[in-house]
């Protein structure tokens, strides 16, 4: 799944307008402008099309977090320089305060079947052996369950 892919579907599924978008990424410590945003949102063939690197894309799930938990004390976090899925999946989970159990029903609306511990395992230290990359597959139902759970009746958009 692309960078863009993730800054699309998360648009959508909260509603986010221009104004929130360019506010999301600054909170995270990235300047951002309307001009980039959208190109950041445009799809592949366009010609206005600009990649998202991971950066960035960190910088906006940061300004997510802060958005929807709060500001936390003291110094803001810096927004990584490379992302995974796995860290992408926890920053959803951080910013949407969900527990386990959230998380398999918002699977479970895309009627992906997925158990406790395999979510677990997505969260553990890369170094454990009990730890599991988070395939784009997860990462794609996971962001299109949150989609029929926020913006139920409008799945088109996938």
């Amino acid at each position: 799944m692309s960078n863009n892919d993730i800054l699309r579907i998360i648009r959508y599924t909260f509603d986010f307008n221009d104004e929130q978008m360019i506010s999301l990424f600054q909170q995270g410590g990235e300047s951002a402008d309307r001009a980039i945003v959208s190109a950041w949102l445009k799809k592949e063939d366009d010609p206005e099309f600009k990649a998202l690197f991971d950066r960035p894309l960190a910088a906006f799930l940061n300004g997510l977090i802060i958005l929807k938990r709060g500001k936390k004390e003291g110094e803001d976090p810096a927004p990584e320089k490379s992302l995974n899925n796995n860290q992408i999946l926890r920053k959803l989970k951080i910013a949407l305060n969900l527990k386990d159990l959230d998380m398999l029903e918002i699977f479970g609306l895309r009627q992906f079947r997925i158990s406790k511990h395999e979510i677990s395992a997505f969260f553990r230290k890369p170094d454990q052996h009990q730890y599991r990359d988070c395939g784009d597959q997860v990462l794609r139902n996971f962001l299109l369950g949150l989609q029929a759970k926020y913006r139920p009746g409008n799945l088109s958009h996938s």
